[in-house]
């Protein structure tokens, strides 16, 4: 898949440089050589192989915005942009980096104590740690104040008990985020997000099932279960209890930034390969792309691309800028993948029954497209953030 928006005349997004097309290389060939020939082997174990976070790591391709004091790539959002894109061009749905890098080593450079960030940036930077962060409940997910998993003092340690489901890498974390009430008698103000340490399954953790899902099959999604799980009370993120609540408001627009990142890039893979299926199919005598309904529909589609990625390119320029505001990230979000959802299944229309089969990569992009409009706050929350602001 090239750096730039096939059929659009050669589009290149204004933030991109050599070293962006350099990096897109190296992580083409990562997804093509080392993952993608056993997408049936993770798809059907629920899971991708942890080893793979040791190859991308040795790779250089893991924390590329953290700073190279602690391991990371000493680059910025943009070049965790091309990490993103170059994934879902590849048609991998396996490796949650967009949680481990563009989530959790966020969380930890922003907000974490020098101690915190010495002790796990590295990891997570080389692949010997996997990240996850936990936010959602089994009682619900967007509205995050009214959470249930609380920490209470126990001596020079906290001990945590509740339960959080819906957890990208969850089967695989060594390293959580976990947001919690430290507070109960507190709104806001008494949430926390504590970074609790999960190598060798400590007492009181436990994980769950590995959930199943109607795409997305080959990511770890699962069920996490805290009963006195102790952890000491310098795990607060930052040092200060409290502050979760703000942490993640101040880091949810990069979180959706991420998902709207996937969004633009599923756009463009489908658009590009439905449209090399329509030049090549034949029907009654022709390629389908000399049918007229094709290439109009191909033409609403390339709009909806091209529109969707300046868009995103303006955002991921507002966030390097440090001036990315939540109800324009909300926008992104709820836009681009309903825009996503919109052009995937225009196209796999184009492709007819074999559109419906699980062997065609339309098919799983349908499927995969679908939780887009629901985790990082649904698309509904979205639309009331952006309300409040107009």
């Amino acid at each position: 898949m090239p750096a730039t928006v096939p059929g659009l005349g050669g589009y290149q997004s204004r933030w991109r440089t050599p070293d962006h097309h350099a990096l897109a290389e190296t992580v083409a060939t990562f997804f093509t050589r080392e993952v993608m020939p056993r997408e049936d082997e993770f798809a059907a174990q629920g899971h991708t192989d942890r080893a793979l976070y040791h190859h991308a790591g040795a790779l250089g391709l893991l924390g590329l915005s953290v700073p190279e004091d602690f391991g990371g790539g000493g680059g910025d959002f943009s070049h965790e942009t091309v990490l993103f894109e170059q994934q879902t061009y590849a048609g991998d749905a396996s490796l949650g980096l967009a949680v481990h890098s563009g989530i959790v080593t966020g969380y930890l450079t922003a907000y974490g104590t020098d101690e915190q960030k010495s002790a796990y940036l590295p990891g997570l930077c080389s692949g010997e740690l996997v990240g996850a962060i936990a936010m959602t409940e089994p009682s619900g997910g967007s509205d995050l104040q009214s959470m249930r998993t609380w920490a209470k003092p126990d001596g020079d340690a906290l001990l945590v008990n509740g339960a959080k489901t819906f957890i990208t890498n969850g089967r695989l974390a060594d390293l959580l985020l976990l947001a919690v009430k430290t507070d109960r008698d507190e709104g806001a103000a008494g949430i926390s997000l504590l970074v609790c340490d999960l190598r060798d399954d400590p007492p009181g953790f436990r994980r769950g099932r590995t959930l199943h899902k109607i795409g997305l099959q080959a990511n770890d999604t699962a069920e996490l279960f805290f009963d006195d799980l102790r952890v000491p009370a310098d795990a607060v993120l930052g040092g200060v209890p409290g502050q979760g609540f703000f942490q993640m408001m101040q880091q949810l627009p990069q979180e959706r930034l991420v998902i709207a990142v996937g969004a633009v890039a599923a756009m463009e893979r489908a658009l590009a390969l439905t449209t090399a299926y329509t030049k090549e199919r034949h029907a009654f005598g022709k390629p389908l792309y000399a049918q007229q309904n094709t290439r109009f529909t191909l033409a609403e589609c390339a709009a909806l691309v091209r529109t969707g990625r300046t868009f995103l390119d303006d955002c991921v320029e507002r966030h390097l800028a440090g001036d990315l505001d939540l109800p324009t990230a909300a926008m992104a979000k709820f836009h681009l993948t309903e825009s996503q959802c919109t052009v995937i299944d225009r196209c796999l229309q184009l492709f007819g029954g074999y559109g419906y089969m699980t062997e065609y990569p339309i098919a799983r992009m349908y499927a995969d497209a679908r939780a887009q409009k629901i985790y990082g706050g649904t698309n509904e929350i979205m639309k009331e953030l952006l309300a409040r602001a107009l």
